[in-house]
């Protein structure tokens, strides 16, 4: 094996096209994803309808804007038109960053790994010259027109979907998963009216199959497709899975995101067949972008910072997953530091929270009707999940404050099933939780978990 400096690496270059390509599909997914969620009256429903959003530590000034949010949608579908177009490609990415990234962060409840790429991928973009080829930007600037890209700048992107593959297959890598094929035995026989499949997902043998096939596939599919001899079978398996996974589970856009993205890792070949036939729609010659010539960034401090915060931000990509390490405890019960760290679909999850008012002064006690202030998504997503549990509890504090008790102490009465295991106690009953402030601390009002997961 070939090993060369690190020198070496970054001054070397590959063909534009794969970047543009990606650039274009990256723009067209994201586009179909904001027309999909307004159509379906999701904006309203999720943004607008609710009295509460559950907000992330640190962006509780984060909030829906009422009418004003089909704005940040609108702004968010542009400025994915402009970065699939390549038209004022840097300040698109950053607007669309910035805009997706908002919506994503007014409510925490429609947290999904998804949404969690695309935020940190079109972060990445911004550092990426995928506007120099096959762009507007490029037609109308002769300088900025280039045919070949740095390296890096292509790997990076490769190396994002590595690593949210591998860190999904490391994830499936515990107890629940591999010998109790959970929770895929309670999923899969739900699914009996698929078509061809329904009988066949009510087997054991296929539920253990989909669990180890999972893991195995996340664990392999990025060095198979690093590898020019499996590339084409990789990518194949991609499509099979990823199709599989839309038919079985309402995961949106995901799986589409993910096929389009691995075209990435494709040689220059392939992605010059799909801009010659995208020319021949669009009646346009793409001939023009062809200059031969490699990209320079206009100064050379801004190669650098671009390559130094592309670092950190890898860095992060690899430790953020692990922090759960800090905390004890099951961290599918805790969910301390679960967030953000790719693990996809590997728990079902039910709760009940029954949450009790006691003003001190009176001693008068009576138990909240949790419809008045949440959805029934919101609740459901509050049932089983600390932090949630927690902010409720404040908001449910200031509320009655305003209705004239001055101390409110708000318990909760709660109960959690993981993974088919019968309903424990999770909250501690007796501990009132306006005195606990959210914070990254680990949180001892909760029950212990009685029983184990083993893994990673």
């Amino acid at each position: 094996m070939k090993f060369i400096s690190i020198r070496t690496y970054f001054s070397g270059t590959r063909n534009a096209a794969p970047l543009a390509v990606f650039r274009i599909l990256f723009g067209i997914l994201m586009l179909w994803s904001i027309v999909r969620f307004a159509a379906n009256g999701w904006i309203s429903k999720l943004y607008i309808e609710p009295e509460f959003y559950f907000s992330y530590l640190g962006f509780e000034w984060v909030q829906p804007l009422g009418e004003w949010t089909y704005l940040i949608f609108l702004i968010c579908g542009i400025a994915s038109v402009f970065v699939a177009l390549g038209f004022k490609y840097r300040i698109s990415i950053i607007v669309f960053f910035l805009s997706f990234t908002y919506i994503e962060l007014m409510d925490k409840t429609t947290y999904l790994n998804h949404y969690y790429f695309i935020s940190i991928l079109s972060f990445l973009m911004i550092f990426l010259p995928a506007h120099t080829y096959y762009s507007v930007d490029a037609w109308r600037n002769e300088k900025l027109c280039s045919q070949e890209v740095p390296r890096w700048t292509i790997d990076s992107i490769m190396l994002l979907l590595g690593i949210v593959y591998f860190y999904a297959g490391l994830a499936k890598l515990n107890s629940d998963w591999l010998f109790e094929a959970m929770p895929l035995q309670i999923w899969l026989p739900a699914k009996y009216s698929i078509p061809l499949l329904g009988d066949l997902l009510q087997q054991t043998w296929t539920h253990y199959a989909f669990a180890w096939g999972g893991a195995l596939y996340d664990l392999s599919i990025p060095f198979l497709l690093l590898y020019k001899r499996t590339r084409v079978f990789a990518f194949s398996m991609v499509v099979i899975f990823h199709v599989l996974t839309r038919v079985l589970f309402p995961i949106g856009m995901f799986p589409y995101i993910m096929i389009a993205s691995a075209l990435i890792f494709f040689d220059a070949g392939l992605h010059h067949k799909i801009l010659n036939k995208l020319s021949e729609w669009l009646k346009i010659s793409k001939s023009v972008f062809d200059s031969g010539k490699i990209y320079q960034f206009p100064k050379t401090w801004l190669r650098k910072a671009s390559i130094g915060i592309v670092t950190v931000f890898f860095i992060l990509q690899l430790l953020i997953p692990f922090r759960y390490l800090l905390y004890p405890g099951e961290l599918f019960w805790t969910e301390e530091g679960y967030r953000f760290s790719w693990r996809v679909m590997l728990m079902e999850k039910a709760g009940y929270a029954n949450f009790k008012v006691v003003n001190p002064d009176t001693g008068q006690r009576f138990y909240v009707d949790n419809d008045e202030f949440l959805t029934e998504y919101q609740e459901k997503q509050m049932s089983f999940q600390p932090d949630f549990i927690l902010e409720y509890a404040h908001h449910l504090e200031d509320h009655y404050q305003q209705q004239g008790i001055e101390d409110p102490e708000i318990y909760v009465e709660s109960y959690v099933a993981l993974n088919g295991r019968q309903s424990q106690p999770y909250v501690n009953p007796d501990v009132d939780l306006t005195v606990i402030k959210p914070s990254l601390q680990h949180k001892k009002w909760l029950l212990p978990f009685n029983d184990e997961i083993k893994g990673l």
